[in-house]
């Protein structure tokens, strides 16, 4: 299994910057992509960004060229950058990993952080 912890969040004026962190535990050699949904009072969860093992980075419409993943293999992090805030990214951030094991995908979440952008 993966556990995932995340930092960062926070209250930032709309304009401003964040940067989210994610640590990961466990079984991250069994990781094949990692990224970061997030859950807007009121919305089903939606996808922010992932980065595949194979050195792609997709992210939603509504945040690219705003926000930039990195990895950071070394130390297990993984991190979310986001520039020019604006209210609508207002949500719960939660840090995610899609670990292999065999022929089985299994999905593993983190507990979320609040980013709350005000205008």
């Amino acid at each position: 299994q993966v556990r995932l912890v995340e930092s960062g969040g926070g209250l930032v004026q709309a304009g401003g910057s964040l940067r989210l962190s994610c640590a990961a535990s466990g079984s991250t050699s069994n990781i094949n992509a990692i990224g970061w949904h997030r859950q807007i009072a009121g919305k089903q969860r939606e996808l922010v960004g992932v980065s595949n093992d194979g050195g792609t980075t997709n992210y939603a419409d509504s945040v690219k060229g705003r926000f930039t993943i990195s990895r950071d293999n070394a130390k297990n992090m993984v991190y979310l950058q986001m520039n020019n805030l604006k209210p609508e990214d207002t949500a719960v951030y939660y840090c995610y990993a899609r670990a292999l094991f065999g022929p089985i995908p299994i999905t593993s979440w983190g507990q979320g952080t609040q980013v709350t952008v005000s205008s």
